[in-house]
């Protein structure tokens, strides 16, 4: 399952910044997270890094993007191959 960032974000930023998969933009006045990209941070921490580090605690899953934890290590997997190992 994807995340979502509620309207009550304070874009303060720090997510953007500690989010493995680059899954979290700008968007206007708030931020989003690309459900495509977004996994969790299943695979590779043991909780989302950006809800760990929100400080008004306003990140959280999005019932429209449901998916289970082995489809979300697919998609880490998917994203990892996809990248350019000298970035």
């Amino acid at each position: 399952m994807a995340l979502i960032i509620g309207a009550e974000c304070m874009t303060c930023g720090i997510c953007i910044e500690e989010c493995p998969n680059d899954a979290i933009q700008e968007s206007g006045p708030a931020y989003v997270i690309d459900p495509e990209l977004c996994t969790e941070c299943v695979g590779s921490f043991d909780e989302p890094q950006c809800v760990k580090v929100c400080p008004v605690d306003v990140i959280i899953r999005d019932p429209h993007h449901s998916e289970s934890h082995e489809d979300l290590l697919e998609k880490e997997k998917r994203i990892l191959d996809n990248r350019d190992p000298y970035l």
